[in-house]
């Protein structure tokens, strides 16, 4: 059995002190993982337009959010001016590679992109991801094969300019299996690997659970699947303070018997002419405010 890691890295602060925490716990458990990269500003701050969606305040009480993030990057793209994260910190990017871990696009501005690309059009889209995959060959050198959508926000121009932009396949979305997008009637060339468990974050909080037992409560839920589960972290929360609770995780998934990888040994385990098709939607999953981009009517 396969559980593939999939590491979000939405902020410098994450970039630069998440990140490398993460490598050397990877390293010490024999694990794989791929890790998505925010590429250009860091306007965290802004992310206080949020604060009408449902479920919203309750999320920032129960994940403490400024102890995760701190004071300085919460201030970012508001009070303070957004820092340029692949500018500031492309060299701890270039370790990740450099280490063997796979390496991808998670966006440009994730703060933006999150906000609003649910409403934007095909111009304002492919504007953004242009500058992500520009961004990122400046960084690594080589153009990126793995788009992992901020925030799991999504529009269908997005999905039909993965195609275009030459990604491989993609990880934008929450479902239960690996799938190819119907777009247009027809099924897309870039397969998704949708995150099949609920986030850290989603869990801390409810039904008595702490950072003490929330491994417990993340370990129960992983039912065995045959085309494998894809788990969602942040390097500025499992890469900072919850980071012992990631190490009890991944000793808690070998006991299970999985085997922790990357997602592109995932996708090399599939055979993607046979995957289902399915039509990507907006859904609502449990400890998360908002919608995000799922696998799927009444599939999730």
């Amino acid at each position: 059995m396969q559980l593939a890691l999939k590491i979000d890295v939405d902020t410098l602060r994450g970039t630069r002190d998440g990140v490398p925490a993460l490598l050397d716990a990877l390293e010490a458990a024999g694990a794989d993982a791929t890790f998505l990269f925010s590429l250009g500003p860091d306007h965290t701050g802004r992310a206080v337009r949020r604060m009408f969606r449902p479920g919203f305040f309750g999320k920032v009480s129960r994940t403490s959010v400024l102890e995760h993030y701190g004071l300085r990057t919460l201030l970012y793209g508001t009070l303070l001016p957004g820092p340029d994260i692949g500018r500031r910190a492309g060299g701890v990017m270039r370790r990740v590679r450099d280490a063997g871990f796979e390496v991808g696009v998670h966006c440009f501005d994730h703060t933006t992109w999150q906000d609003f690309v649910s409403r934007r059009d095909e111009a304002w889209t492919r504007t953004q991801m242009q500058r992500a995959l520009e961004r990122f060959h400046e960084i690594f050198g080589t153009a990126p094969l793995v788009h992992g959508a901020a925030g799991w926000q999504m529009n269908e121009a997005a999905l039909l300019l993965e195609e275009q932009l030459g990604f491989a396949y993609a990880s934008d979305t929450r479902g239960v299996t690996p799938f190819v997008p119907l777009l247009q009637q027809r099924r897309s060339r870039c397969p998704q690997l949708p995150t099949t468990l609920p986030t850290l974050d989603e869990l801390l909080g409810i039904d008595g659970t702490t950072a003490a037992n929330v491994h417990q409560a993340l370990l129960q839920r992983t039912q065995p699947l045959r085309t494998g589960h894809v788990f969602t972290l942040h390097a500025e929360l499992e890469g900072m303070k919850l980071l012992p609770v990631f190490r009890r995780l991944m000793q808690g998934w070998r006991a299970q018997g999985y085997a922790l990888v990357s997602m592109r040994t995932l996708l090399a385990g599939l055979d993607v002419a046979r995957l289902p098709a399915a039509r990507v939607e907006h859904g609502c999953v449990p400890g998360r405010s908002g919608v995000l981009a799922v696998q799927g009517a009444g599939q999730f």
